[in-house]
């Protein structure tokens, strides 16, 4: 195959067609904001105490049988105990005053034996005021979250085979329907495991939308173009999804009609079936060069510009419909070693990534305004990664922020309790940190890996990101233990994933691979310290990911 960018640079690097396909795909990236956050409303626990039965007590041994317990330092109500029932209704019928007849702490304690008490100051319901999911069953709460990271994980995989095999647009709309009927039918869930099993499809279809459309922007947008799409275009128009949802969220404070009235913003997606192209790229690796000349001189009538009598030579044409699988991944030293680079590098990216989104649901205030702040520092990164992706290189970008990233997650350990907006400025700083390095990880990744394994690889990568979003609240989790272990843990990998970082082949102004031959070539900065003299096989075969084969 020769280069798809050589033989349609008469196209330009703007124009009607490219911005158009730009705007297009971008809509879809709304949805996912929309759909893969809101189990921050829908499974909120609001306040709570055990549910004190009708039966005869005085007022105030009413307001006496809910024992306090320390949280924190601060005396609070206990959520999960109470006084037991009969002992207390003795006493109340016997004249005894609590706290001055009757010391209250040697009274003998009881679980929430008739259910709960919710607070409706915030929330109307949540799966969690329906289902009881506190006290000894709170832990089914993350582990609905999980099985959302549970469904990327599963689309991450799938949706790579799928696209490559299928084409990137019909995967894209599959995703899309897929999305949908998922969320409305959680919205009908009648228990708690139908509501995760539904979770599930809901990530598998997300993450499936998400990267079939992102590879499908990349490959079909120009150079310029392409780097816009990928940064301010893809992560920008996702963070306007979700900083809309808290104000949805806000109007609607019962869980199953959210849930439904999200499950429609896919619906307003279908009709892009008829504007958005399939992939030139994705067609000539199929061997279908007709299709593809003709989405080319398309796309040329639009930009009003002249295609050539041929696009494509018939030399280019692929001898064999190869069709690439993750086993082709293995069969190249090049390919194994970025490709684990890789992979340990979107993992400890998103456990940081997500551990702080996580983290920001233990911050006081409004629930809706801190969600909606959290989605708004992620402006910022993502505009600021744009204007850098133009002219910096990849490899720098993403060594720098991360190091930014994990460095102030470990000097929040030393900062005293009394200083809580310090703590909470730094943690900000960490998630900006991450969120550079979110985005800038995307564009590197697609332009590393040729057409024919392009899906396959991003694929890949997402699901070891997946890995870690599993990871992540369990992580979070180590902090009832010793608060500062989350931010040591996350600090001190992602310092370690910098480093890493540094082997991957630099891709600024390079053109992306076809084929797998191409990517070989397509490497990186020369290793002038490698001292091959020295080194073992092992190390070797990591130092050949770097050396440039440039000739």
């Amino acid at each position: 195959m020769g280069d798809y960018d050589d033989d349609t640079a008469f196209l330009g690097q703007s124009g009607p067609y490219f911005w158009t396909t730009f705007f297009l795909l971008n809509v879809v990236f709304v949805s996912t904001g929309f759909n893969g956050l809101y189990i921050v409303f829908v499974g909120a626990a609001p306040k709570h105490h055990c549910l004190i039965p009708d039966i005869n007590l005085t007022e105030e041994w009413r307001d006496a049988i809910i024992p306090f317990t320390t949280v924190d330092g601060e005396e609070v109500q206990s959520q999960c105990s109470r006084y037991k029932i009969d002992v207390v209704r003795n006493l109340s019928a016997q004249g005894y005053i609590p706290g001055r007849d009757v010391n209250l702490t040697t009274l003998e304690q009881e679980g929430c034996l008739d259910g709960w008490n919710y607070s409706k100051e915030i929330y109307q319901s949540t799966i969690v005021t329906e289902w009881d999911l506190v006290c000894d069953n709170q832990w089914k709460v993350p582990f609905a979250s999980s099985s959302l990271f549970v469904g990327y994980l599963v689309g991450s995989l799938v949706s790579g085979q799928l696209s490559d095999r299928f084409g990137r647009k019909k995967v894209v709309f599959m995703s899309l329907g897929v999305q949908c009927l998922s969320v409305l039918l959680q919205s009908f869930s009648h228990s708690w495991r139908m509501f995760c099993i539904m979770y599930l499809w809901v990530g598998a279809s997300q993450i499936s939308l998400y990267i079939s459309a992102f590879v499908l922007g990349t490959e079909v947008l120009s150079k310029t173009m392409r780097v816009l799409f990928t940064t301010l275009g893809a992560f920008l128009f996702y963070c306007i999804g979700y900083m809309t949802l808290p104000w949805i969220a806000y109007g609607i404070r019962e869980w199953r009609t959210l849930v439904a009235v999200l499950s429609t913003t896919s619906l307003i997606n279908f009709p892009l079936w008829w504007f958005i192209p399939e992939s030139p790229r994705w067609l000539m690796a199929q061997g279908r060069v007709k299709e593809a000349e003709a989405i080319v001189r398309e796309a040329a009538s639009k930009n009003k510009v002249q295609a050539p009598p041929v696009i494509f030579k018939e030399s280019e044409e692929l001898p064999l419909f190869k069709t690439y699988t993750m086993l082709d991944i293995l069969k190249s030293k090049n390919l194994r070693c970025i490709t684990l680079m890789c992979l340990l590098l979107w993992m400890a990216i998103n456990i940081g990534y997500f551990g702080l989104s996580l983290n920001t649901s233990n911050l006081s205030g409004n629930p809706f305004v801190n969600c909606f702040l959290s989605a708004t520092t992620e402006v910022p990164a993502y505009i600021v990664s744009t204007w850098l992706l133009k002219t910096c290189p990849r490899r720098v970008l993403l060594s720098l922020f991360l190091i930014i990233g994990g460095g102030v997650l470990l000097l929040i350990q030393f900062i005293p309790d009394t200083l809580h907006n310090v703590a909470l400025a730094l943690e900000m700083t960490g998630k900006f940190g991450f969120t550079m390095a979110f985005s800038i990880v995307y564009i590197y990744t697609a332009e590393i890996y040729p057409t024919v394994l392009r899906n396959i690889g991003m694929g890949m990568c997402s699901s070891a990101a997946r890995v870690g979003s599993i990871t992540a609240p369990y992580v979070i989790f180590l902090g009832t233990y010793n608060k500062v272990l989350p931010y040591i843990l996350m600090g001190s990998l992602t310092i370690a994933s910098s480093v890493v970082n540094l082997f991957l082949p630099e891709t600024l102004h390079k053109d992306l691979p076809e084929t797998v031959e191409q990517m070989q070539k397509c490497q990186g900065a020369k290793c002038l310290t490698c001292g091959l003299q020295n080194m073992s096989e092992t190390d070797f075969t990591i130092c050949q990911c770097i050396i440039s084969e440039n000739t």
